[in-house]
């Protein structure tokens, strides 16, 4: 019935549109919108697959009543023989991110990764969220355990915070997380029991007091760089995740603010989440917080284990790695396995000292990682029914999403206060300029060009304002949508409708305010329908430009790029616009590009408006008497506007259509965690060495002290058979 439906609207419309490439541009639009409609909401995150017998429906109301409640479902998460490798083309060259790395994660405990800058910090923390942005030059192999067994998709809830705090600017805190739990949480459908659970999360993250501030950006102020941090792990909290991966969560804090996110954290791992964050190096108050941490450098394991002053007498048992009194722990170990760039020497007394500290736990893991055994004993069967269940709930309907999108975007739109009294002194300082320029035009010969040249620019200028708004906001818009989507909040037709529906009646004021003041000061044809016609199309390709601005957003990465992209393509359309090049003299290969003009077809459309039924003073035979004269100069003769509102329509649809298209192909792809070679794929034995094996091996001349090295020195290393071969996939 609906492909039956569609098909009968795509003639319709078809028929209506008119010949060539304006019937396949519509028919394409047309059915990519009956798509939007009709598509249902998400059931499913990505890379997340069912049981076979569907038996995650058996408990959806015990479920609902878990992330209602914020039960923390536990999840511990263990790695083995992590191994990611970039590989160069042009030199044939490969360079390891990571290099057989092992850990574990346990609800209760927060755990840090530590390192210097390019140790592979944030690396590691994607690769065990499943953030790790896919490359063919990647190459990405390791295990993966879940509660103790393989998982290759996440068969638990999990939240990433990332580096960038991320909002819609306009809204507040509180209804930043309202929004946020009506998208996730459909089944709370008691406005009561939502805002209880918001404020819930509100008490917690310490943000009561901020509940009603603004977020804002760099336009507007709003609350603090600290306050935003936990505004985005409270955002994270919503569906009560098991797992929360934080990536630099200090990074542009002040000490304080610092302190308080990670007190923040501390605090969820003692409400039972397991929490993994990468952080580079963190004052002693802070690091006296974390349960455990793993220290990486160049990509290589250095330690993973117990925090706090377990490291530090792990390699106080080298000689003398032993950390001063009233130094932070933290920097310590960060100069211990750094390398010292400052000399020659120094490069090579510290690389020597770092490889030795790795073949070192190298070999004795197993004793400090593999300890305590994880058993299945330790998870229930209903913990493990759950954390399969956790993600596999059918979000809310296509419409209900629609309006909870519609009344945030009209919230962002109406609100922006700066951005909107920019605009408005913009379009009315254009317009007076325009109109002091071009004053009350006469009827004489010569006002038919300036009147060709007014309504040119004023296509021009109209355009121009509004692609230039759209490409500047929408490529930040778009990461927040991008997160979003990726948490199955809602799906893309819901946003773009709600979009363009909201910025209709903000969108619209522009135009008509250039309009307003420009058309009595140029004394343009003086009617009042002939005004409203100028109006409707100016605000119709306002329109036009936007959606135009969007598809340039969603094909670019940034908005600088967005930046350079959508003037130089605007540019284009002004060349090919009726006025610069008549479109009978176009070469035959570019004759497209006027039909695709929106520039043009505004032109077109305030020409026809403007000089049908004008009379001007004539002195000689050959001078121009008529406006319709006047449009066959143009190549005009005979067209309508209704012409130029079917054409701008189509455009609009066009390239909100693209718009679609873009998000959906250009959304973010995850590299797959592939297994490694058969010979790294058992756990290291479980060995218990004795107290005079242990002084044997922690002897000061295996690995030199930071003091010992000189160049001519050779580093010990084990035996060639207790080296396990290092295999690279894929070579």
């Amino acid at each position: 019935m609906l492909g039956f439906g569609g098909k009968k609207v795509g003639n319709m419309v078809v028929g209506f549109a008119g010949n060539g490439l304006g019937q396949a541009l519509t028919a394409v639009a047309v059915a990519l919108l009956l798509r939007l409609f009709s598509g249902p909401g998400p059931a499913l995150l990505p890379g997340t697959e069912t049981d076979e017998d569907g038996a995650y429906e058996e408990n959806e109301d015990d479920e609902a009543e878990t992330t209602a409640t914020g039960k923390v479902i536990p999840v511990t998460i263990r790695w083995r023989n992590i191994t990611c490798s970039l590989s160069d083309k042009s030199s044939k060259s490969v360079r390891f991110l990571l290099k057989n790395v092992t850990g574990e994660a346990k609800p209760g405990r927060l755990l840090a990764i530590m390192g210097p800058s390019g140790s592979g910090k944030t690396t590691l923390l994607n690769v065990l969220a499943g953030q790790l942005t896919a490359s063919p030059r990647l190459n990405l192999s390791g295990l993966l355990e879940v509660n103790g067994k393989p998982s290759s998709n996440k068969a638990y809830k999990y939240a990433y915070v990332r580096q960038e705090d991320l909002f819609f600017s306009q809204l507040t805190v509180r209804e930043t997380l309202s929004l946020a739990a009506e998208l996730q949480l459909p089944e709370i459908s008691s406005a009561e029991a939502r805002d209880e659970y918001v404020n819930n999360i509100l008490f917690r993250l310490g943000l009561v007091n901020c509940a009603d501030s603004i977020v804002g950006d760099a336009k507007v102020r709003g609350i603090s760089g600290g306050e935003k941090k936990r505004l985005s792990v409270a955002c994270e909290l919503i569906a009560s995740p098991s797992v929360i991966f934080a990536d630099e969560p200090t990074t542009g804090l002040d000490a304080f603010q610092a302190e308080k996110v990670m007190e923040t954290l501390r605090q969820l791992a003692q409400d039972g989440h397991t929490v993994i964050c990468s952080i580079h190096q963190p004052r002693g108050s802070v690091y006296s917080k974390f349960d455990d941490i793993v220290l990486l450098t160049e990509g290589a394991l250095v330690y993973a284990g117990p925090a706090r002053d377990e490291p530090l007498a792990y390699f106080s048992r080298f000689g003398l790695y032993n950390c001063p009194e009233h130094v932070n722990p933290a920097e310590f170990l960060a100069d211990l396995i750094s390398i010292d760039y400052s000399s020659a020497t120094s490069v090579y007394s510290s690389q020597k000292r770092i490889d030795g500290l790795v073949e070192s736990f190298s070999l004795q893991a197993s004793t400090i990682l593999y300890a305590t055994p994880i058993t299945t004993r330790e998870i229930s069967k209903n913990t493990v029914k759950h954390s399969k269940k956790s993600i596999v709930k059918k979000k809310g309907g296509w419409w209900s999403q629609f309006w909870l999108l519609l009344k945030r975007a009209w919230m962002q739109a109406s609100r922006d206060g700066p951005t909107n009294k920019v605009r408005a002194r913009m379009s009315i300082a254009s317009a007076v300029i325009f109109g002091s320029v071009f004053w009350r035009m006469g009827r004489s010969q010569t006002s038919i060009q300036d009147r060709m040249g007014l309504l040119q620019v004023a296509a021009i200028n109209t355009a121009m304002a509004a692609l230039t708004k759209t490409v500047g906001v929408f490529p930040k818009e778009r990461a927040v949508v991008d997160r979003e989507r990726a948490k199955g909040s809602y799906t893309l037709g819901p946003y773009l409708l709600s979009k363009l529906l909201a910025e209709i009646p903000v969108g619209a004021a522009f135009p008509l305010m250039f309009g307003a003041v420009l058309y009595p000061m140029a004394r343009l044809h003086p009617t009042l329908s002939r005004f409203g016609r100028f109006c409707g199309i100016v605000t119709m390709e306002s329109f036009a430009a936007s959606a135009m601005g969007l598809t340039v957003g969603a094909m670019v990465p940034n908005t600088e790029a967005a930046m350079a992209v959508g003037p130089s393509l605007m540019t284009v359309f002004i060349v090919f616009g009726g006025y610069y090049v008549n479109a009978d003299n176009t070469p035959i290969i570019f004759r497209w590009i006027p039909r695709v003009s929106l520039i043009r077809w505004a032109f077109q459309g305030l020409s026809i408006n403007e000089f049908s039924g004008l009379q001007f003073d004539h002195q000689n035979s050959f001078d121009i008497q008529t406006g319709e004269q006047a449009l066959e100069r143009l190549s005009f003769g005979g067209s309508r506007i209704r012409d130029t509102v079917v054409a701008q329509s189509r455009i609009l649809l066009f390239w909100y259509c693209t718009t679609y298209l873009l998000l959906e192909k250009n959304k973010p792809k995850y590299q797959q965690l592939e297994a490694p070679p058969l010979n790294q794929d058992q756990p290291p034995p479980q060995l218990e060495p004795s107290d005079k094996d242990q002084s044997q091996q922690y002897q000061p001349n295996e690995s030199p002290t930071l003091n010992q090295v000189e160049p001519n020195e050779q580093l010990e290393s084990p035996a060639i058979d207790q080296i396990r071969p290092f295999i690279l996939e894929g070579l």
